[in-house]
């Protein structure tokens, strides 16, 4: 006695196109990681044309502005990092693994960032690059209203509070699992 062969129901036919068709769409997601880097790109840019006109003026520059140069900078990398880690990370959790890059040029993070982490991660740089900025106003103190310092304070506040509320979350949810 032969078996007849199970074909699949016209509903099975259906839910496995649906499936095909929504695990296809994460590719929608590559065009958003291809802008990020274009912003990245900008990034630069403003980088450049800030370090030309920081260098410009370290001859007569006071010891505060060297310093208030020096943290637009790095105000500038984190920015850039931060991006990298939301592409690199997003496009390896979301759309498809980076099989093509090789093992030596790696970050050593790469492909180990899961969604939780990244949002720990990118809370953490806003709160530096928010301190960066609150760094800036209070070496600028003379120039800023009281007004201004008090927001650049309850906005890093808020950040910091965020973190941890955050942090606190992802760590309570994990050791409920």
């Amino acid at each position: 006695m032969s078996e007849t062969p199970v074909t699949p129901s016209a509903s099975e036919g259906i839910e496995r196109a649906l499936e095909r068709g929504l695990f296809a769409s994460r590719w929608l997601m590559a065009p958003f990681y291809v802008g990020l880097m274009i912003g990245l790109l900008a990034l630069m840019i403003v980088f450049v044309r800030d370090l030309i006109g920081f260098m410009i003026k370290v001859p007569t520059a006071k010891e505060a502005d060297v310093i208030l140069g020096v943290l637009t900078l790095i105000d500038l990398s984190l920015a850039g990092n931060l991006v990298i880690m939301v592409v690199f990370s997003g496009y390896e959790n979301f759309v498809s693994k980076m099989e093509h890059v090789t093992s030596k040029d790696r970050p050593e993070w790469m492909g180990s960032i899961d969604f939780s982490a990244l949002k720990l991660k990118l809370l953490a740089s806003i709160v530096a690059i928010s301190a960066i900025h609150l760094l800036k106003g209070f070496m600028n103190v003379g120039g800023m209203s009281d007004r201004e310092m008090t927001w650049l304070v309850v906005i890093h506040v808020t950040f910091v509070v965020s973190g941890v509320l955050l942090a606190l979350t992802d760590k309570l949810s994990g050791s409920a699992k």
